[in-house]
């Protein structure tokens, strides 16, 4: 599958019809991204306030109108054309907190038509607050993502222990509602190895160190790493080559200012 053509990665989501709707909406298509939003005329396009202090981020979001996406805009035409011709489905865990609906819509969807279904826990109050969404959602996962501090919420909530090894494999070997494939779980965890656990075995793949001047904002470095990961496991590539494509890809993110990369990609 070729990755890098305009349209073969599509987005759903819910905007407002405003100057940042549209914006949103234009420079994701100016990257090749095929968009279908959920417009709604009454509420603004979600926002988000991001402080960068020595290269670290802290966020502070107005979801607005991305609080309001419905299961009916699932029934579009676009939508379904979407959806159908979709090989992998991912969502992240903050939108548990939105359309748990829509979401398992999609889980059951990958299920019954063997497609790959993944998903990311996104932050530690996803599983400290929805854990009945979570739980919903997890037997329809297949490839599980999350960084440290997501894995020990979640360990500690299930009284796994703090060992992200343990917690990882804990996770994998819960029930799965499709048997084709064991669901992969996946720990970042910054500068540290990366975890991937499966069938109850345990892979760690170190991390190339950046030099601390180079660090210039993480944000968006977990959500580069799963959408380099997804851009080889796609093209049916092994895990060692989609664990080395993430982590390319959130290593030039973080050497950025914003969520931004270069327009020629250098990977090989």
């Amino acid at each position: 599958m070729d990755v890098t053509s305009t349209g073969s990665t599509s987005y759903m989501g819910a905007i407002g019809i405003d100057k940042f709707g549209e914006v949103l909406e234009s420079c994701s298509t100016d990257d090749g991204v095929l968009v279908h939003y959920m417009k709604n005329p009454d509420v603004p396009t979600g926002t988000c306030a991001v402080l960068v202090h020595g290269g670290e981020r802290s966020l502070v979001a107005n979801l607005a109108a991305a609080n309001t996406f419905t299961p009916s805009h699932l029934s579009t035409e676009t939508a379904q054309a979407i959806i159908n011709r979709a090989k992998i489905i991912y969502s992240a865990g903050f939108f548990l907190t939105v359309s748990l609906e829509s979401e398992l819509i999609l889980a059951r969807h990958a299920a019954e038509n063997n497609k790959i279904f993944a998903m990311n826990l996104s932050a530690p109050f996803i599983v400290d607050f929805f854990q009945e969404q979570l739980s919903a959602c997890l037997p329809y996962v297949d490839y599980l993502f999350a960084n440290e501090s997501e894995a020990l919420a979640y360990g500690k909530q299930k009284g796994y222990g703090e060992d992200l090894s343990v917690i990882a494999l804990k996770i994998a070997a819960q029930p799965k509602a499709s048997g084709s494939r064991p669901r992969i779980v996946v720990f970042t965890q910054g500068s540290e190895p990366t975890i991937v656990a499966s069938n109850g075995q345990v892979k760690t793949y170190a991390v190339d160190v950046l030099a601390k001047e180079n660090l210039v904002d993480t944000n968006g470095a977990g959500d580069a790493f799963v959408g380099g990961f997804l851009s080889r496991l796609v093209r049916g590539e092994t895990i060692d080559e989609c664990v080395r494509a993430g982590h390319y890809a959130s290593r030039v993110i973080i050497q950025r200012s914003g969520c931004t990369f270069p327009k020629e990609c250098d990977y090989v």
